[in-house]
């Protein structure tokens, strides 16, 4: 059985299943320190359309950060890592730790092209004792754009004590379901929502993609 939330229309509040998480803890190396979240794509910054977004879907917004007084404009739950080491999965941890639902919806503060469909897509993968949903393109696994369960947040505790930051090898000691790529394009026909802005070279190449489709409305991407 799905949860209550499942196959409801865009744009419905998710109800108290699931929250939405916004990655912000990163080093931000590749920029000098700049902080990505508050890159503008075109004339909107990334936060922005992510929040945006969330707001649409669920009731309860969480973002992990270290730097917490760069987010105080933004009406959400802000948190920090519990563990010193920066790294993807000391995020996923610290949104584990303060979630209150028994699903989280998890992003990367650094894909500026996210859509409602395929976050929606994600979301409905959520089965009974499934406690990751994760996408896979031919790329590999999208482990930032995913859904993870309360229940992941003992193994991931464990991973991090043995200084084990790879996601993959969480994926290997949890109850794991794949959405496939046929099944987000269906959504997202260039998987657009994939793109994240890790380098001041992609930040080009989403400005590029930003002019080919025209500015950004909601979750929509509109062909100019």
């Amino acid at each position: 059985m799905l949860p209550a939330f499942a196959g409801r229309a865009l744009g419905v509040v998710m109800g108290n299943s699931c929250t939405g998480i916004i990655l912000a803890g990163g080093k931000n190396t590749r920029f000098s320190g700049t902080n990505k979240a508050l890159l503008h794509v075109g004339a909107k910054r990334i936060l922005d359309h992510l929040y945006d977004l969330f707001r649409a879907l669920f009731q309860d917004i969480i973002l992990v950060t270290n730097d917490p007084l760069a987010y105080l404009e933004w009406d959400l739950t802000i948190v920090t890592d519990l563990f010193p080491v920066r790294s993807s999965l000391t995020g996923i941890h610290a949104g584990l730790f303060f979630m209150t639902t028994p699903y989280a919806f998890f992003i990367s503060c650094d894909m500026p092209f996210l859509r409602q469909g395929l976050v929606e897509t994600v979301i409905e993968g959520i089965e009974p004792h499934i406690d990751v949903v994760v996408p896979e393109t031919f790329k590999g696994l999208e482990p930032l754009c995913a859904v993870y369960s309360k229940h992941c947040l003992q193994p991931v505790t464990q991973q991090l004590v043995k200084e084990d930051f790879k996601i993959y090898h969480l994926f290997k000691k949890v109850r794991t379901k794949t959405i496939p790529e046929h099944k987000l394009r269906s959504q997202d026909r260039e998987l657009v929502s994939l793109f994240n802005v890790n380098s001041p070279e992609e930040l080009a190449a989403a400005e590029e993609i930003h002019r080919t489709f025209g500015r950004l409305q909601g979750s929509e991407l509109k062909p100019s």
